[in-house]
């Protein structure tokens, strides 16, 4: 399909059979794909694909991911603030106000689903932790699922988020320790202006250990372009990057963090992001990039 009939395809098929079609036509093309290659798919590939053979198409293609059910989630109301909110480890974590019930159960069982220890979505492993007095600089924040769980540990959290909705949320949930909490309503790229901001401009090398976690939907490459000097001289530092958005993310993070005498390695598992319009063969991709330097 060239792009002019793709355009057209966008403007005369509605959304919802368009996901349709690609909910169907998706798994055929990918079980054709790998039946092709002269070789056979690796272990990892393979459990994928022996999913899609029996289940319905899924950013996480694992059979954990059906011990979630979000109907079970309660959501609760704080009526001072006004605000919908959900218990995580014993905390409160807040969401938009105008959302309703359904759209918080959704959206936090996918944040539960991303952060199971078999996700291929997840940031911490029992090697990869954050530790007592590390600072967090968390990129694409949202509802501050992630910051939430080590706001104890850490000595000071910066939290990026450039979605103006999401900052009366965020001062409901980290206000128990606003003392050490920095919300920035803006996007975090490789300039700075009145919308934009890069971590060089807002945070210098330090002693103290960084915990720097990137989730900006497929703005990584820029955030990375904004934060070099961050990424070369910041010892203690450890980088969570996204590498699902786009194609070739995975190989160009782990080439520009190897280069920067990081131990890198990829979370296990695939991802496949179906919501990327580019997405092409081989399909599936790595959640994210972990690295250390010390």
């Amino acid at each position: 399909m060239n792009k002019l009939t793709s355009q057209i395809y966008r403007i005369v098929v509605p959304k919802l059979i368009r996901k349709r079609i690609v909910a169907k036509q998706l798994p055929i093309s990918i079980q054709n794909y790998y039946s092709k290659l002269p070789e056979a798919p690796s272990e990892e590939i393979q459990t994928v694909l022996n999913y899609l053979k029996t289940n319905p198409i899924a950013v996480f293609p694992y059979e954990f991911q059906d011990e979630y059910v979000a109907e079970n989630i309660e959501v609760f109301v704080d009526q001072e603030k006004g605000l919908p909110y959900v218990f995580l480890d014993g905390k409160k974590l807040y969401f938009k106000k105008r959302w309703g019930k359904r759209k918080i159960q959704n959206l936090f069982n996918l944040l539960s689903k991303e952060q199971d220890v078999r996700s291929p979505h997840r940031y911490l492993t029992e090697q990869f932790k954050f530790e007592d007095g590390e600072i967090l600089i968390d990129a694409g924040v949202a509802e501050g699922n992630f910051a939430l769980t080590v706001v104890e540990n850490a000595s000071k959290l910066i939290l990026f988020e450039a979605d103006k909705e999401w900052i009366e949320p965020l001062n409901a949930t980290f206000e128990p320790w606003k003392d050490k909490v920095i919300i920035v309503n803006k996007f975090v790229s490789d300039i700075t202006n009145s919308t934009n901001t890069t971590i060089d401009d807002f945070i210098s090398p330090c002693k103290t250990p960084i915990f720097l976690k990137i989730d900006v939907e497929g703005a990584e490459s820029r955030l990375l372009k904004g934060c070099s000097r961050i990424i070369s001289e910041q010892n203690p530092l450890k980088v969570a990057i996204c590498t699902y958005h786009k194609q070739d993310d995975e190989q160009k993070f782990s080439s520009l963090l190897n280069q920067n005498k990081f131990k890198v390695e990829h979370s296990d598992g695939y991802m496949l992001f179906f919501y990327d319009k580019q997405m092409k063969a081989p399909y599936f991709r790595r959640g994210l990039l972990r690295a250390v330097r010390n």
